[in-house]
């Protein structure tokens, strides 16, 4: 159980590492005009997310789940994987990536990276996260819960990021 309850804190330490570079690229995104849309659900979105991370750690300690090898190593390789996946959509996204939905005035729609293959990737990467990260060590109610949940948030924000999007054009 260790191991697992440092990899939660890496994968915390990861998001205070997201928010340090979003809070930078949103000052960049609102020195250069950049106009925020859908703020009032990003509270909503960071007790989520803080939530996926107590569950993970709550869970498998209340209720005792057991880690399972034939579970865990691979969801642990799929957590990875997300990883990798945020990091290339904050990396493709250069300045214009951060946790809030801001558009800059004239800029260009990012079609490059990811971008490429799949129109919202870093929410793939979110969606695989949530299953992945509570079953590495079988809290599949965590995985529910949160998968659940951030359905039901993603739609409002991929509606949000939609129309903020085509205000590009």
């Amino acid at each position: 159980m260790t191991w697992y309850v440092l990899l939660i804190v890496v994968v915390g330490i990861e998001r205070i590492a997201e928010l340090v570079v979003s809070k930078r690229n949103l000052a960049w995104s609102k020195a250069n005009g950049g106009t925020e849309f859908g703020a009032s659900h990003y509270p909503t979105m960071v007790v989520l997310h803080v939530g996926l991370l107590v569950g993970c750690l709550v869970e498998p300690l209340v209720l005792h789940r057991p880690f399972i090898p034939a579970l865990g190593w691979p969801m642990l390789a799929v957590v990875v994987a997300a990883q990798v996946l945020r990091w290339w959509c904050i990396t493709t996204l250069g300045s214009q990536w951060n946790t809030r939905v801001v558009v800059i005035p004239g800029a260009d729609r990012v079609t490059g990276g990811p971008y490429r293959l799949i129109p919202h990737p870093n929410y793939v990467a979110v969606v695989i996260e949530g299953v992945a990260l509570p079953l590495v060590h079988s809290s599949w109610i965590t995985t529910v819960v949160f998968t659940v949940l951030n359905a039901a948030l993603l739609r409002t924000r991929l509606k949000v990021e939609n129309a903020a999007l085509a205000s590009l054009s």
